[in-house]
């Protein structure tokens, strides 16, 4: 494996940890919107941007339930995002490993 095989939609900083953070919880589990901002100490608007590169390529998905004040919005890895987090870090043991 080389690093083509480093996902640019993953390896951006803010969607690594993303990623890595959903992967954390069990398969089908998710995080608030709200709760996931607060554990990455990124604005709104920079999480928006980034999740939604990550649900357009299918490595996550969204829930929002409710309306106006009441609304929550809902996140957890794909199945498609965990097999891609896994090539990711394959690729990347691969890159070091070859130091």
């Amino acid at each position: 494996m080389g690093t083509d095989a480093l996902d640019p939609v993953i390896h951006a900083p803010a969607r690594l940890r993303i990623v890595a953070t959903l992967a954390a919880l069990p398969a089908g589990a998710s995080l608030s919107f709200t709760r996931l901002q607060d554990m990455l100490e990124l604005t709104p608007g920079n999480l928006i941007t980034h999740l939604r590169k990550l649900e357009d390529v299918g490595y996550l998905k969204s829930e929002t339930t409710g309306n106006g004040r009441a609304s929550r919005t809902s996140i957890a890895l794909t199945r498609t995002g965990r097999k891609a987090l896994h090539t990711y870090t394959a690729a990347l043991r691969d890159l070091i490993t070859g130091l």
